[in-house]
């Protein structure tokens, strides 16, 4: 009887015990991610970097809704040169907008950021009936165009 007891008693504590473990596990890995935010930062400005302003700062400065990113981007880096701009996120999501659509984004999602204009993009994609790859966004007044699809190369001499 002793011996079940214990096993029992065995039990409920390491599930007790796991309950108040894992939150401190998550608040643990969201500080590192934190940290290793702030770590690029302090390098890019020991190194003589120019600072990067955040995110939907740069998406506002080239005339581009502020939320087409999920907030939980970890961080970003941009070409200002070539335009290219890669934004990382922790784990791969999925996000619903106020319009019933849903995006995808993988942990790493690059495009090239022009003036109203995503081109290019690898990484994103959204639900039709399936799931599709986004090539482009395109913004114009109060409208969002987005381009997704398939590319189809064919032999021009079978037409």
């Amino acid at each position: 009887m002793d011996q079940i007891l214990n096993k029992v008693g065995f039990y409920w504590l390491s599930q007790k015990a796991n309950k108040e473990i894992n939150p401190v596990g998550d608040d643990i890995n969201s500080l590192l991610t934190s940290i290793e935010g702030g770590a690029k930062w302090l390098v890019n400005k020991i190194k003589g970097l120019k600072m990067q302003k955040p995110l939907p700062e740069l998406l506002k400065q080239y005339n581009l809704p502020i939320g087409i990113f999920p907030h939980d981007a970890i961080n970003y880096e941009f070409n200002e040169d070539t335009g290219k701009l890669t934004v990382f996120f922790p784990t791969i999501c999925e996000v619903g907008y106020k319009d019933s659509s849903v995006l995808g984004f993988f942990t790493a999602v690059t495009a090239y950021l022009k003036r109203g204009k995503l081109a290019d993009i690898e990484g994103m994609k959204t639900k039709v009936m399936i799931w599709v790859k986004i090539t482009c966004i395109s913004s114009d007044g109060s409208k969002l165009y987005v381009n997704a699809g398939m590319k189809k190369t064919r032999n021009r001499e079978a037409y």
